[in-house]
């Protein structure tokens, strides 16, 4: 058995495509969304429905509840906050709808899945360095807690972090294991990111991708959107 991770697709439809073919070559057996299908991109709709029509479990992230105006945006950077706002006005009825059906959380036995952080799902607190994710463990009882939102591909053990491409877990740890982003990175490397967890191996593989960013950064620029939004994907920061 096999999953798919992705999350922070953020309104980049070339970088989605791009990680859904390679997920159908991979033959996964359930695809999960930790979050933020739009915000910063051109093209939120169209994201919303691929997710929604190839995605098993779909979570709700801090982007898309700024979209569909629930949450406030005043700590939003200028360029976040901008691209808020645009989404909001050329988002459908019916997605925005569908965004505002979003979980916050997903679990099984084996694993907590949440946009931000596990201690509390809804306020989108950043788990950035070890000592974030030792408190954060403590908020769940599963080996594996899986979360986005910095957009930086990397697996928090209760003694060590890992910064690689591929990745066997103990039995008897805790980890917390951040999926990376598919439409934005920020670790330096502008490829598509997503994760594979092998259930069964308990190991996961992050799957780097390059797809047509320069489309993207065109795309970006014509809808009126920050260029600086549109620039930051090339270097993937």
């Amino acid at each position: 058995m096999t999953a798919a991770i992705i999350s922070d697709i953020h309104a980049n439809l070339e970088a989605l495509k791009t990680v859904l073919k390679s997920i159908e070559q991979y033959g996964v057996d359930t695809i999960y969304c930790l979050g933020d299908i739009v915000g910063y991109g051109p093209n939120p709709n169209e994201c919303i429905e691929l997710v929604r029509d190839k995605c098993d479990h779909v979570l709700i992230g801090n982007h898309d509840y700024a979209a569909i105006g629930k949450t406030n945006i005043e700590y939003f950077n200028q360029y976040a906050k901008a691209a808020a706002y645009w989404t909001r006005e050329h988002l459908t009825p019916g997605n925005k709808d569908y965004l505002a059906s979003l979980p916050f959380t997903h679990q099984n036995d084996e694993m907590l899945m949440v946009h931000a952080s596990p201690t509390n799902p809804a306020h989108w607190y950043y788990v950035l360095n070890p000592y974030d994710a030792q408190i954060e463990m403590q908020a769940f009882n599963q080996p594996l807690c899986f979360i986005g939102h910095s957009h930086v591909p990397v697996i928090y053990s209760e003694s060590d972090v890992f910064r690689g491409a591929y990745y066997t877990f103990e039995a008897g740890k805790k980890y917390i294991v951040n999926a990376g982003s598919v439409g934005q990175p920020r670790d330096g490397n502008y490829k598509a990111c997503y994760a594979l967890y092998d259930l069964r191996e308990k190991s996961l593989n992050y799957i780097r991708l390059e797809y047509e960013v320069q489309k993207t950064y065109s795309k970006i620029l014509k809808a009126g959107l920050p260029p600086f939004l549109a620039e930051r994907l090339l270097k993937g920061y």
